[in-house]
């Protein structure tokens, strides 16, 4: 099947004027020091986007390990991981080594066979502690865990969850209601702080598991979106507001406060510490004015500094709060130590202004625009980008 890629030749650009005010950049101006999987000719016309060792094709997640250690970027679209032993420092560096696939030149869903410990469907977000490595194998309704990083192709996974064994893949394991160990397209995952969170987004909720799970199909300890381990309804049954979710996709901790990008209500809920029970009400929403509101852009056309329209992807950094969001074709940043209901962006990039929208400012990819990104990740000064909709990933370095 012949693909091509969804932005053609990129080039540095200038701003567009926008109906909002220009604001300090939070990357570099100068847009993203490393682009990988960028494939176009030299006279800007797309090439297919077929699988080689240098390619991707809509990254859905991304990660860096510790320590200038491997760096992980989940290919969506070829279902499989690709595996960078240190953080690449040149333009469409080859992968070292991948996961969910026989080579770099082979692509289909599993690899066109059986759900196994080393196969791949839709893969999604990413997570690592610097020791262990967790997938979220959505489309398999599934997370697989590595109990140390992989150090060679298609190093089978240790740990399944969301499933009994390794040769499953159904979602909520056949059942029509959910479980504490069942998983329905789950897009997010997180270790932090000890703990692993699973934006379960098909069953609209977010599992925690107290401690890193240590066998096959344990179940979650809590539930956050739903009043129980059952319930998968849009918005909890309809309770939504501080509670219910509709499209969680990421999560992100620090400091025992939980965020996470409800991207069907176009808000990121805050639990400013770590909830004690199932459907625990969240203490705030940025992108909306109240807990009752769920409209893109807040019900307009243009965005600004308050407005989300379907945030999927959070890091936090250095004190701060980056989001991905996602159908605006830009990232913007809060401050972490300033959070509360409602409040303004105070970063942006990607974007001249805030009421700025547009993928590629509605222009050729350029190395400072993106077009539907919807995974982020840091590590030191570098801000890594999975700019799905451009078929690459950008590390962009901090805006000075």
């Amino acid at each position: 099947m012949m693909r091509i890629s969804l932005a053609p030749h990129y080039r540095r650009s200038l701003p567009l004027a926008g109906m909002g005010q220009p604001t300090v950049p939070m990357l570099n101006p100068a847009g993203a020091r490393v682009v990988l999987g960028d494939q176009v000719d030299a006279n800007g016309l797309p090439v297919p986007v077929a699988p080689k060792p240098n390619t991707l094709f809509g990254p859905r997640g991304l990660c860096f390990a510790p320590d200038g250690g491997p760096f992980f970027v989940a290919d969506t679209g070829h279902h499989r991981l690709m595996v960078w032993n240190s953080v690449p420092q040149e333009d469409n560096t080859a992968a070292d080594l991948l996961i969910g696939q026989p080579d770099f030149f082979s692509e289909g869903r599993n690899a066109h066979g059986r759900v196994g410990a080393a196969s791949l469907n839709m893969p999604t977000g990413l997570s690592t502690d610097g020791r262990m490595l967790a997938v979220a194998d959505a489309w398999n309704h599934r997370v697989l865990v590595w109990r140390t990083l992989p150090e060679h192709s298609n190093q089978p996974a240790d740990l399944v969850l969301g499933q009994a064994d390794f040769s499953s893949g159904i979602a909520n394991r056949g059942d029509a209601i959910a479980a504490a160990d069942t998983l329905n397209w789950c897009y997010g995952v997180t270790i932090a702080e000890g703990r692993l969170f699973v934006a379960d987004t098909g069953n609209r909720r977010v599992l925690v598991w107290n401690s890193l799970p240590q066998c096959n199909g344990q179940p979650a300890d809590q539930v956050l979106g739903q009043a129980d381990a059952t319930t998968r309804d849009d918005n909890a049954s309809g309770v939504g507001a501080a509670i219910g979710m509709r499209w969680p996709h990421s999560v992100a901790v620090e400091n025992n406060r939980i965020l996470v990008a409800d991207a069907g209500n176009n808000r990121i809920m805050v639990w400013n510490s770590m909830p004690n029970a199932d459907g625990a009400p969240c203490s705030f929403v940025l992108g909306q004015s109240s807990f009752d509101g769920n409209d893109h852009n807040r019900a307009g056309y243009y965005p600004n500094d308050r407005a989300l329209n379907m945030p999927y992807g959070m890091v936090i950094h250095n004190g701060t709060v980056f989001c991905a969001d996602t159908a605006n074709s830009r990232l913007v940043g809060y401050p972490l130590d300033d959070l509360g209901m409602d409040r303004a962006a105070t970063g942006l990039a990607a974007q001249p202004g805030f009421s700025d929208k547009g993928d590629n400012r509605w222009r050729f990819a350029a190395r400072d625009s993106v077009c539907w990104p919807f995974a982020l990740a840091a590590s030191g000064t570098t801000l890594a980008v999975a700019d799905t909709g451009n078929n690459r990933v950008l590390l962009w370095e901090a805006g000075s």
